[in-house]
């Protein structure tokens, strides 16, 4: 997300000269944490969608005011935030779309390389080493101040090490993130700013995190309210982006199904499931975008980076889980940057570390939301959006 366009621009995430040599030779992998935009009169996006660009839906096109991003000329309009759009939908991640057309539909451009795995584990190491030392590389060449979201596991603590940038945790005071960040933090002799929270914060945030990513549902909001909160008390304290461990768990097998290898995935093996789970990657994205950008901070992802995509896509089996040890190759490469029990030490998933789901549950019960209604959470995030005045589209 280096690179990134003004809102008066047309390609985020990477200059024109780099998308448009993609687009000629098929590389969907150039080099980028992702793009997307307006090229010569064409709609654009990455192949893991880590840009998110959204169109008019059809049904909307023909009532839709001009955006800042649409011209006169277009029929199709389109925007990099939704909040701009009357009706949004997602240009599909590795798709363009012919904008002069009206009736022209996304036309996939990229598609996610399926390499042949390094039979050499110690080479197929080396190359992601060499990876994620290329994607701090790209952020530290960037003129901005960052700070890193920490939760304490081997993810956010890496792009912390990489980086060397400030850390911050989020979460209710007795929350799992808030210890595992304190303790990990000091094992790397590194300063930590705790944001705590309390119900209040949910309560104010949970409007405006649904508006800012376009989603009510309540799984959603809950992962997205962290990054929001943390956001807003990084963007206070004076920096421009913030750095996030996001793609880790798609990348290298960190979730317990790819193991399991269950209902939850179609794939026979790991590397299959995992495959799976980066090509989910392109919605969920969006969310955590757009909560960051809310904060008015730049999302920083660099294990997102092309260079780290590729190497993660030719790691065998073997280098990413199995019932003993999951994010295998990710945890053997941080072992010269971190010590042993942040590289080897459990995460929870981020709306359960901070305790926000809990909290957020709590509320909605408070609110006359028991649980055995259904959606019993999104019923009360909607209830307190409907209870806000909407903001004048922009």
């Amino acid at each position: 997300m280096s690179d990134r366009a003004s809102d008066t621009e047309t390609i985020r995430g990477a200059t024109s000269e780099t998308v448009r040599a993609a687009l000629s030779s098929g590389d969907a992998l150039p080099g980028t944490t992702g793009f997307a935009g307006e090229l010569e009169g064409t709609l654009v996006r990455d192949v893991l969608g880590r840009e998110p660009l959204y169109l008019e839906s059809a049904s909307s096109r023909t009532n839709s005011m001009p955006t800042v991003e649409s011209s006169a000329e277009t029929s199709t309009k389109w925007a990099f935030n939704p909040t701009t759009l009357e009706d949004p939908t997602l240009l599909p991640a590795g798709s363009t779309l012919a904008l002069e057309d009206p009736d022209a539909t996304p036309e996939q451009r990229f598609c996610l390389p399926n390499p042949t795995p390094e039979s050499d584990h110690s080479s197929a190491l080396t190359r992601l080493e060499t990876a994620i030392e290329t994607a701090a590389d790209a952020v530290d060449t960037d003129d901005r101040d960052v700070a890193v979201a920490f939760s304490g596991g081997v993810d956010s603590a890496l792009v912390a090490a990489v980086l060397d940038a400030p850390l911050y945790v989020v979460g209710f005071p007795d929350s799992h993130d808030v210890e595992a960040a304190r303790s990990a933090a000091r094992a790397m002799g590194r300063d930590l700013t705790v944001v705590e929270l309390e119900p209040a914060d949910l309560e104010r945030a949970v409007p405006e995190v649904a508006r800012a990513t376009g989603r009510t549902n309540a799984m959603d909001v809950q992962i997205a309210l962290p990054l929001y909160l943390v956001g807003e008390r990084v963007a206070a304290d004076g920096f421009d982006a913030l750095a996030v461990g996001q793609g880790a768990d798609e990348l290298f097998g960190g979730y317990e199904k790819v193991v399991r290898l269950d209902h939850r995935v179609e794939a026979n093996t790991v590397r299959g499931a995992v495959r799976e789970g980066i090509q989910t990657l392109p919605t969920q994205l969006p969310r955590d975008v757009h909560a960051i950008e809310a904060t008015g901070l730049e999302p920083v992802a660099p294990l997102l980076h092309d260079t780290v995509v590729d190497a993660a896509l030719r790691l065998p089996d073997e280098l990413l889980a199995d019932e003993t040890e999951r994010k295998r190759a990710l945890r053997l490469v941080s072992r010269s940057n971190l010590p042993e029990d942040v590289v080897d030490r459990k995460k929870k998933a981020v709306q359960y570390g901070s305790l926000v789901a809990r909290e957020l549950d709590r509320l909605a019960r408070q609110a006359g939301y028991k649980r055995r209604i259904d959606d019993h959470v999104g019923k009360y995030i909607r209830s307190l959006l409907e209870s806000e005045p909407d903001p004048p589209k922009a």
